[in-house]
């Protein structure tokens, strides 16, 4: 069984039978912040974990938390808070930018086109690879849970300025292509996932 991602809750898990009569093994995999809730760890625990992801992630790591859980009845629950996770780790994963994007971004930016990143990343990654493709951090960022909690014209202010949009979901992905139109701008929207199709096929231009 598969627990997927979702809006609310950024953390996927897999359920194996185990060997023999042992029930059932459920690994997770997700943005860290969210697999700690998983996980029901007290603040003196998830503290450190979290000040570790957020030091892995301001290198431009993209980081991901790791957990386990044995579950012995025959009965799968509907939720991944269900399970008794416990908490394995956080794995970095280094993804550069290729050579050219900081030249394709600056040619961009100098024919008056804007460059706006939208990432399911956390807020240091996204900010660290934002500087390094040569975009303007300087308004900050924001995230997929502030996307939810603007109404159209706050949303509509913000992404007037706001360069860098991080954990983002595809519904927000499609909020804000249609924030931007609704100001008059002309979108192409890029992506390269099924989960980017909604956006794609709103945009003026879907690349």
């Amino acid at each position: 069984k598969e627990y997927p991602l979702s809006a609310k809750l950024k953390a996927m898990s897999r359920v194996w039978a185990g060997p023999g009569n042992a029930g059932y093994i459920a690994a997770c995999k997700g943005a860290p912040e969210d697999v700690v809730a998983l996980c029901h760890l007290e603040s003196s625990a998830s503290c450190p974990v979290l000040d570790a992801a957020e030091a892995m992630a301001s290198r431009g790591l993209r980081v991901l938390g790791v957990a386990r859980a044995m579950h012995p009845s025959t009965e799968l629950p509907d939720s991944q808070h269900d399970f008794a996770f416990d908490f394995v780790g956080l794995v970095g994963f280094a993804d550069p930018l290729r050579n050219e994007v900081p030249a394709a971004v600056a040619e961009a930016l100098s024919a008056g086109v804007r460059v706006v990143m939208i990432t399911g990343d956390y807020p240091p990654t996204a900010l660290s690879i934002a500087r390094q493709a040569g975009l303007d951090t300087s308004p900050g960022f924001v995230t997929g849970a502030d996307i939810d909690r603007f109404d159209d014209a706050r949303l509509c202010e913000r992404v007037a300025s706001v360069n860098v949009f991080c954990r983002v979901v595809p519904e927000q992905k499609l909020r804000l292509v249609n924030a931007l139109k609704a100001k008059g701008e002309t979108v192409a929207m890029t992506g390269d996932g099924v989960n980017d199709a909604p956006a794609l096929a709103a945009g003026d231009i879907g690349i």
